[in-house]
């Protein structure tokens, strides 16, 4: 695990200044890593550092030169149109670069002058995904989201007794991942009416969210090869969030026994910046287990994992509907929880991604799972917020929301923030929907 260190330190101030200000996600002690380029251009697309209300446009300083050594050879590999040459270099090369950029950007470097023409407002640009994602794995870190969810499917038997032992995952679609921005077509697809004895085929009439955190691989493994959870974070190149967008109806009928298919393939959205979990160690705490459960397995259990495997990564939800978006109302939020409620931590779905020999790879991304916390205002889902629709939200303009409709268009946001650090910002993902094509 990554321990704290020069860049963390939260009296650094840089010299882009709006870096500086209290409520910025990205203040020096963060520099998460995107693609972009300039909106509407036909520029290549390139990686990129955000610092403040501005991005270093990484093409930019290698073409000028501004570091050498380790930390130029990072900068040119995270240059290109995608984060996966970076990626594969490892902890050694990101930690390299992050630290050329912390002393580069801080206030008074003498890089100042080099490194100001390097800039990029992030107001003019337009991103991408950031990584080629080969392969994609959700997993179901949170207990209280698996259990409210299956008391909802399975009244009976809300958790089943496997997922107290293994990290529950399925794979899924890599290729309809897309970048915050993202508008998508209602999915349709076969549900069973309520005492029907023959589905239907529509439009999904229970379309949902799902408030996750993505996780990006950075080094892989060899196919036949492990990854131990004391070694798993090292294979882990930072974290980004993540909408799982889920047609509920779709996936009652659909799901068992094999699990979702067309009820989750049809679009992911994923914030464009990844936070490195170097820029999150500050806010490391103790992962815990009730004692009454049982206790993880061998290859998933670490002293290291139990004294600082969780991340208190905040998280909020809100929503725009049509409506509001018309008459110019900023976006209602419907729930906040965080990531450090989740059951299962990253090294332990590493570690169990990789313990029967699968190989993972460079850009691969795996998705926590719906993130709700202990209490029912927690909730990352509408699924469980309303009950299963049973209790419809009622929003600051009067609207009401069981699921989503046509023209919602779904906000979340990460950060972290304790006294003595800085505040550690994820940005934000948005998504859209529309209409169904019918």
């Amino acid at each position: 695990m990554t321990r704290l260190n020069e860049t963390h330190d939260a009296g650094l101030q840089s010299w882009v200044a709006s870096a500086n200000a209290a409520s910025c996600d990205f203040p020096i002690q963060n520099l998460p890593f995107a693609v972009f380029r300039r909106a509407g251009s036909n520029e290549a697309f390139r990686g990129g550092v955000a610092i403040g209300d501005q991005i270093v446009d990484l093409a930019a300083v290698q073409a000028r030169g501004v570091f050498t050594g380790e930390a130029a050879a990072a900068a040119a590999s995270a240059s290109g149109p995608t984060l996966n040459p970076f990626m594969t270099l490892g902890p050694a090369a990101w930690s390299a670069l992050r630290l050329a950029l912390s002393r580069a950007l801080r206030a008074g470097s003498p890089a100042e002058q080099t490194l100001r023409p390097c800039l990029v407002p992030q107001s003019e640009v337009e991103y991408t995904v950031p990584a080629h994602i080969g392969d994609y794995t959700d997993f179901y870190t949170s207990i209280h989201h698996a259990t409210s969810v299956g008391r909802l499917f399975r009244p009976d038997n809300p958790l089943l007794p496997n997922y107290k032992w293994v990290p529950i995952g399925y794979h899924g679609r890599a290729s309809s991942i897309e970048v915050s921005g993202q508008s998508f077509p209602r999915p349709v697809g076969q549900t069973l009416p309520a005492g029907a004895a023959t589905p239907v085929f529509g439009p999904s009439k229970r379309l949902d969210y799902e408030l996750e955190l993505g996780v990006f691989v950075g080094t892989g493994n060899e196919r036949g090869s492990r990854i131990g959870i004391d070694e798993a974070e090292a294979h882990v190149f930072g974290l980004c969030l993540l909408n799982d967008w889920s047609a509920r109806d779709l996936q009652a009928w659909e799901y068992q026994p094999l699990g979702p298919f067309l009820s989750k393939n049809f679009a992911t959205t994923i914030s464009p910046w990844i936070v490195t979990l170097e820029a999150l160690a500050p806010f490391r705490v103790e992962w815990t287990r009730p004692a009454e459960d049982p206790q993880p397995l061998p290859y998933l259990e670490s002293g290291a994992n139990r004294a600082k495997g969780a991340l208190d990564i905040r998280l909020q939800v809100l929503v725009e509907t049509a409506q509001m978006r018309e008459a110019g109302q900023a976006p209602a939020p419907l729930s906040q929880t965080s990531f450090r409620h989740a059951y299962w931590t990253i090294a332990q779905m590493v570690a169990h991604h990789t313990v029967n020999g699968c190989n993972l790879q460079p850009g691969d991304l795996l998705g926590s799972g719906t993130e709700s916390g202990p209490t029912p205002e927690e909730a990352g889902s509408l699924l469980e917020l309303t009950f299963g629709g049973k209790q419809p939200l009622v929003l600051p303009n009067g609207q009401t929301r069981t699921f989503l409709e046509d023209g919602d268009a779904v906000v979340m946001r990460g950060w972290c923030e304790k006294p003595g650090a800085a505040r550690i910002g994820f940005g934000e993902v948005v998504g859209r929907v529309l209409p169904a094509l019918v």
